[in-house]
């Protein structure tokens, strides 16, 4: 009875073993991008106060100075280990992998470092018009005083934000791949999906005007999801022909005669 629970708790450890290690690895390198960024904090901070123009940050406590560097460094920290825990996340589901996608990997990690690079730049130039629309709102008897952690909070957030949901083609290529989704599927839910979409840029676009600055953000989303479902009808007919042909290719079952026995 001690072997049986053990053959079935012993691939639950093992996993969760494996799945803590994976972490860790993704953890120590966090941290120490987050050090060696602590060394240029300055520089990273001027380039996130870029959408604020001529103006500065206000600090209201004594700690206000180490914690604004620790966590613009955190934040750079994270954002430049992207690939490689992203890499780890790979090495945890690689053994629920065939070949085939084993191979398949790479390029859909390369592809997803270039769009999360390219939804945190695309945050970060929609910040400045974003920016100078909050600001109009003040009345003129009110002055911004835009706090530190706020602001940071604020920018980070949406650019995070967006270089997250730019992985939309990468989360549908996946998808599609191990067969849980189909593009047919992806092509008659456009309207949901569109929705789905427009809630989102509604969410992270926190701007007095819900239509010009939402449908702004949704765009690009509409286009990557345009683009994931033709990625998904030629994987399909990439998967098609690969059968056709593995068919084509297969030994055709022999016949087996039967030759009547002789009469005794």
């Amino acid at each position: 009875m001690s072997s049986t629970n053990d053959s079935s708790v012993m691939p639950i450890l093992a996993h969760l073993s494996e799945l803590r290690r994976r972490l860790i690895i993704s953890l120590v390198a966090i941290a120490v991008a987050t050090c060696v960024a602590f060394a240029f904090s300055g520089q990273i901070l001027g380039w996130l106060l870029m959408p604020l123009g001529t103006m500065h940050l206000k600090a209201f406590d004594i700690m206000d100075g180490f914690m604004v560097r620790w966590r613009v460094s955190l934040y750079a920290g994270i954002v430049v280990t992207f690939p490689l825990w992203a890499y780890e996340l790979y090495r945890y589901i690689r053994p629920a992998l065939d070949k085939r996608a084993q191979r398949a990997v790479w390029p859909i990690l390369l592809f997803a470092c270039l769009l999360f690079v390219a939804g945190m730049l695309f945050a970060f130039y929609l910040l400045f018009s974003i920016v100078k629309e909050l600001m109009l709102l003040f009345p003129p008897q009110v002055d911004f005083m835009p706090a530190a952690d706020q602001y940071l909070s604020f920018a980070v957030f949406f650019m995070l934000a967006c270089g997250v949901v730019f992985q939309l083609p990468t989360v549908i290529t996946i998808l599609v791949r191990l067969g849980l989704v189909r593009a047919q599927t992806l092509s008659k839910q456009r309207r949901i999906a569109y929705f789905v979409l427009f809630a989102f840029a509604e969410v992270i676009t926190p701007v007095a005007d819900p239509i010009v600055a939402p449908l702004t953000v949704m765009l690009p989303l509409i286009l990557l999801y345009e683009a994931s479902i033709i990625v998904a009808y030629r994987i399909e007919k990439s998967r098609a022909r690969r059968l056709k042909r593995e068919q084509a290719e297969a030994p055709a079952p022999q016949a087996q005669l039967l030759v009547p026995s002789e009469k005794q």
